[in-house]
């Protein structure tokens, strides 16, 4: 499998931005099918870049067809969350140890 860069961005008429992350409508399905994405092993690291507004994500995939698909199931796909770009990663360097 390759390594894809995934960055998504934070839209949608149901993102407030008023409230934190874990306030927003829905947040409880979304952080559920995110924890279920890391523990599949499709989702390597992820989170929010300092603007609170777009989400990084470093994911294994076949294609960038098949990120968009597995991201489109989310339940924040389109409400909160759209796909902004999916850019292959090659990954050189990796100082994470192994368990």
């Amino acid at each position: 499998m390759a390594m894809y860069l995934v960055t998504l961005r934070r839209s949608g008429p149901r993102w407030d931005p008023a409230r934190p992350v874990e306030e927003q409508l829905d947040w409880s399905a979304h952080a559920a099918f995110m924890d279920g994405l890391v523990a599949s092993g499709f989702v390597v690291l992820g989170g929010p870049l300092a603007d609170e507004r777009r989400v990084a994500l470093a994911v294994e995939a076949e294609s960038e067809g098949a990120v968009r698909a597995t991201l489109a199931r989310d339940p924040w796909s389109g409400s909160h969350l759209e796909v902004d770009t999916v850019e292959p990663w090659t990954v050189r360097l990796d100082g994470r140890r192994p368990a």
